[in-house]
């Protein structure tokens, strides 16, 4: 397992959705890859729920917010949003530090929004995690938008989504907390990485930047561009039920930088 998360453990959770990213390069070259089974559930995804309208919000019952934790229950949302931004992220890194297993970064609301765009055209998509001698571990991921506050993904092995469908239990949540968004132009995020479900933290934290990688890319350069394209092209034949998709290529898109 990692260690504790520290100050600086999460700072690498932090950049996961800045412009200036820097992507962890993958450990073994692409020809690690050979091993990896490139069997995906080809069913095109049901669309995504649409966000609701904020004035809907008093319509949610509790029992539709347990599932997901509120802002509110881990800051004084009001009077966070009076604060800095340095201090509002100081204090949400803070709020999580003592929790081994989390993840949290903090975003520009305009970062967040073009991720969200993606994600309601590509609610599910696919991801790898190289396994060193093993080459590389497949994993599912699904976008929930439970609330008008809140977005959420679920990261399961695919292994275990092709065999239990919709009873799979994911290993990584993570939600996005909107309530800043507009107020201060953040946007919070927390996740956890379940223990003893075959995936560590850091691991979690590299399931997160390639998820930028596909979601929330900004090419500014002609090689930048031409990558993006290419991502473009490979959700959009994963949420299409395309058959010439090839978990080949996503390995190879994984692990460039950009």
């Amino acid at each position: 397992m990692a260690p504790p998360c520290d100050c600086r453990s999460i700072d690498v959770v932090g950049t996961v959705y800045a412009q200036d990213i820097s992507f962890l390069p993958f450990p073994q070259s692409s020809k690690t890859f050979a091993k990896v089974d490139s069997s995906v559930p080809y069913q095109a995804p049901p669309a995504p729920e649409p966000q609701q309208h904020p004035a809907q919000a008093k319509q949610y019952t509790k029992a539709s917010k347990d599932g997901v934790k509120t802002l509110s229950s881990f800051i004084d949302v009001d009077k966070t949003a009076e604060l800095p931004h340095k201090e509002i992220e100081t204090i949400w890194r803070l709020r999580h530090i003592r929790d081994p297993q989390s993840l949290c970064a903090v975003m520009q609301t305009d970062n967040y929004r073009r991720i969200a765009n993606t994600a309601r055209k590509h609610p599910q998509f696919i991801l790898p995690i190289p396994r060193e001698g093993q080459g590389a571990e497949i994993h599912f991921l699904q976008w929930t938008f439970p609330s008008p506050t809140t977005t959420t993904v679920l990261f399961t092995h695919l292994a275990e989504f092709k065999l239990r469908g919709e009873f799979a239990q994911p290993h990584t949540t993570v939600t996005h907390h909107l309530d800043l968004a507009d107020s201060s132009g953040l946007v919070l995020m927390e996740g956890r990485v379940t223990e003893d479900r075959g995936l560590t933290v850091d691991e979690g934290k590299w399931l997160l930047m390639c998820l930028q990688k596909f979601y929330g890319f900004e090419a500014h350069t002609d090689t930048a561009r031409m990558n993006e394209g290419r991502r473009k092209r490979l959700m959009e034949q994963f949420s299409g039920g395309d058959e010439t998709f090839k978990v080949e290529e996503l390995l190879e898109e994984a692990e460039k930088i950009p």
